[in-house]
């Protein structure tokens, strides 16, 4: 009854907000003008740049694209970067309490270390050179409070980006020294003794040197007690390391530091960036005593770039990356520990230039030297080593071009390719192409066809833990996509955009079984998905706005037919921002919708026939500003009706199912000086 009542107010909503949209969009075409009728719709398009390289209105950019704002981001209460993705139609974010991992259409293995999107900070490239990995959780490297602006661009990039660029590009487009003007600072408490504070400093000078610095410290108890049934000893199926009921004390704690400094002067820049998480793991990952309080993951993460951006009169544009990277990793526990330590060096170049009044071209070319890549496990009581470790040496160098030509006015061919080498397995060569048809100034058709590959990582070609064997023959993961998009405006507030895709990945790296109590990673799976995306959103002149979508997505393993875990087939998401009190105060809300998700093993204890239930969840968050000048306050509350549901685990973890957060609470506060 209580499920029933919640998807019954759920439904209310989104059936309130579709009429709200709907006479809004009437009210609007019976009011206006003929001038106003006439007026160009594309005046108010926002543009993006992460799509083709170079900024240009999202109905021209070859993909479907999703751009999130400074202002939504503390409208909505969003307190990591998992929740802002999950957001988005299509994405969806899980949990292990360990790290964040998205999900997009339908593609979400547990514990996948989201290596197959790839993310951008600044256009800087973050995904690390051992994982492939980036963290959605609050080891996210940038402090949400940092952020200026998201640009999502969904489908394959390898053309222009090379690997994990095989579901989407994700740019992180930070705050600069303009956007501060002067000092702030944030501090906010909430559940299980959480607390976060952030100072920034920002602003551009007479003589033109630009500057923005931010640190943030994030503290969390987490909870006091979890449980899991598969360690309650009295339970006939509990795991040998049963003990405690099945409860796990105080083992849910997260410490955190992130520090950014940007400067520019002229055409040139410098970013640096360092993030340092520590968090305990309550699960007993990896077969290590439950309730111990001693397992606890470190990561660690560094870059340091220097950019040079130049636009010469002939509008030629150039510009030119040198990046130093390096990733860390202590997993720490009562019976053996882990390390990772990778560093790497990175140049990029690239040009783009408009040509014959109708030709736009990009091109350029990118190295890389991964020249330390450690990876070991120690075993203290024993003083040896649990594997050899693995320490290599390994580059790879990519020229890719792209032309983005004009046919008429309203008819665009966008084509790309790019050529990848590796020292580890040789070469790829990813295409991509884009028919753009816009037959009237509202409306705009795309048909899409892109390429694209993930590299095998070194933790699957050289990591040897014990019973997981390495395999150095593995090649890359291959997928095609073939999409269509509908872009329509019904006016300058009311557009709606709807997708249908297909998609085919070859030689999937999936971990095997050897029959002998070993595994090794193989590209054993082939896999196929079919979806349909439709959204439609609103923006009103007085501060309203809202979104509504659904995805539908049918993703299976080609051999089997089975459907992949944590893929969902259904999602609903409407999300709102409704001005309380002129431009003083505003309510943000948000209510998503999973359908159930089927398990990675089949003896399931936390779902029904192996598989999770679907849930409803709702965020709820007042946000208040302009009282005193440069002050800010916001509460939110997080899953309102404190819905139980569960993630799928992997095979880390002896659990099946996971269970996330209830309700929760935090309340924020922002000054400028």
């Amino acid at each position: 009854m209580k499920y029933r009542n919640k998807v019954r107010l759920t439904l209310i909503i989104a059936l309130l907000a579709v009429q709200t949209i709907a006479e809004a969009s009437d009210q609007f075409s019976t009011s206006a003008t003929q001038s106003e009728a006439n007026a160009p719709l594309f005046e108010d398009i926002p543009s993006v740049y992460s799509a083709s390289k170079y900024e240009q209105k999202v109905t021209k950019a070859p993909a479907s694209v999703s751009i999130v704002t400074a202002d939504e981001i503390k409208k909505y209460g969003y307190r990591t970067f998992g929740q802002i993705l999950s957001s988005l139609r299509g994405f969806y974010n899980t949990s292990d309490r360990a790290y964040g991992y998205a999900g997009a259409r339908g593609f979400g293995l547990p514990s996948d270390y989201n290596s197959r999107l790839l993310l951008l900070i600044d256009g800087h490239r973050f995904n690390d050179s051992m994982f492939d990995a980036f963290d959605t959780s609050e080891g996210f490297p940038v402090d949400v409070d940092a952020i200026e602006r998201i640009e999502v661009v969904r489908g394959p990039s390898s053309s222009l980006y090379g690997t994990s660029a095989v579901f989407g590009v994700i740019n992180i487009i930070t705050k600069r020294g303009r956007d501060q003007h002067g000092a702030n600072i944030k501090y906010s408490f909430g559940t299980n003794d959480t607390n976060k504070v952030s100072a920034s400093y920002g602003n551009r000078f007479q003589n033109g040197l630009e500057t923005f610095l931010t640190g943030t410290f994030y503290d969390s108890q987490g909870y006091d007690k979890l449980y899991f049934q598969e360690f309650d000893q009295r339970i006939p199926w509990h795991d040998d390391r049963a003990n405690n009921n099945g409860l796990s004390i105080d083992s849910d704690g997260e410490r955190n530091r992130k520090l950014m400094l940007k400067a520019a002067f002229g055409d040139f820049s410098f970013q640096g960036l360092h993030v340092d998480r520590n968090k305990d793991i309550p699960t007993a990952s990896f077969g290590l005593p439950f309730n111990s309080k001693s397992q606890t993951f470190n990561d660690q993460a560094t870059f340091f770039e220097l950019k040079y951006d130049h636009t010469f009169e002939n509008q030629l544009n150039v510009q030119s990356r040198l990046s130093y990277n390096n990733y860390r990793f202590k997993g720490t526990s009562s019976v053996f520990t882990s390390f990772v330590n990778s560093e790497w060096w990175r140049l990029e170049v690239e040009a783009s230039k408009l040509l014959w009044n109708d030709h736009h071209i990009t091109f350029g070319g990118q190295f890389q030297d991964n020249f330390t890549q450690y990876q070991a496990i120690f075993v203290p009581q024993l003083g040896v080593n649990l594997s050899p470790p693995s320490d290599v040496d390994t580059y790879q160098w990519a020229m890719f071009i792209q032309d983005d030509y004009s046919i008429t006015d309203n008819f665009t061919l966008n084509a790309g390719i790019r050529y990848d080498y590796y020292s580890i397995f040789g070469d790829t060569v990813n295409p991509r192409a884009a028919l753009i048809y816009t037959p009237w100034e509202s409306t705009t058709f795309k048909l899409l066809y892109g390429e694209a590959f993930r590299a095998p990582n070194q933790n699957e070609l050289n990591n040897n833990p014990g019973t997981v064997q390495a395999n150095p023959n593995l090649k890359p993961e291959k997928l095609d996509t073939l999409e269509f998009i509908a872009e329509h405006y019904f006016n300058q507030q009311l557009r709606g955009e709807l997708n249908v895709f297909h998609t085919n990945i070859e030689d999937n790296i999936t971990l095997t079984s050897l029959g002998n109590g070993f595994s090794t990673n193989l590209n054993n799976r082939d896999v196929e998905s079919i979806g349909v995306e439709a959204q439609i959103e609103n923006t009103w002149g007085d501060g309203f706005q809202g979104r509504l979508s659904y995805s539908w997505q049918d993703t299976v393993d080609k051999k089997t037919g089975e459907p992949l875990s944590n893929s969902p087939e259904h999602m609903i998401k409407l999300n709102l921002i409704a001005p309380l009190w002129h431009d003083k105060v505003f309510l943000g809300f948000e209510t998503q919708f999973m359908s159930s998700r089927k398990l990675l093993r089949k003896d399931a204890n936390n779902g029904k026939g192996g598989r999770v239930s679907d849930y409803v969840i709702s965020n709820l968050t007042i946000y208040t500003q302009n009282w005193v000048k440069g002050l800010e306050i916001s509460a939110g509350l997080y899953n309102i009706f404190d819905e139980r549901y569960f993630d799928p685990a992997s095979v880390d973890h002896t659990q099946n199912a996971i269970q996330q957060d209830g309700l929760q609470f935090r309340v924020k506060g922002s000054l400028d000086f």
